[in-house]
């Protein structure tokens, strides 16, 4: 003989006592807690962002650079400032025309910020210049919004 199932069988608060769970003070405590955390990490972690942008355009000015060298071993000389770094890409049809041109890049990169690489031929700082303009996209400027040069 079996008993019949009781599904009745919870147990209810019993009157005058609180059901468990977090107050409002608590979960305010909480968020206190996460926002002090916040402020701390936050500024951290954009300042990262910002160098690892002026990291990334100082490597693809070296790559340009290098792919500049070699167009220079093969033709005698580098792009005129008119040709410009699209000389890398695609042979040049100003004169003076290449002789022994290839392809250097598959593409030209554009900076870290979106903006495309300068070229200086002649340099202001060397025979040619490859530079960003920083974070501002203007000429000039101090910490993330300076120039990021070939010369550095």
């Amino acid at each position: 003989m079996s008993s019949p199932c009781n599904f009745s069988s919870r147990r209810q608060p019993a009157p005058g006592t609180r059901s468990r769970g977090f107050t409002l003070i608590e979960l305010m405590v909480v968020l206190v807690i996460i926002g002090v955390l916040a402020a701390l990490i936050v500024p951290n972690v954009l300042d990262r962002a910002d160098d690892s942008r002026v990291t990334a355009a100082k490597t693809d000015v070296n790559n340009l650079m290098q792919a500049l060298k070699l167009y220079k071993l093969d033709n005698q000389r580098f792009p005129s400032g008119e040709q410009g770094l699209q000389a890398l890409v695609s042979k040049p049809s100003a004169a003076p025309v290449p002789g022994n041109w290839r392809p250097y890049l598959d593409k030209l990169p554009a900076d870290p910020w979106g903006n495309p690489y300068q070229y200086l031929s002649p340099g202001l700082h060397g025979p040619v210049d490859v530079l960003s303009l920083g974070a501002d996209g203007k000429a000039g400027g101090e910490g993330r919004d300076a120039d990021i040069g070939s010369w550095q």
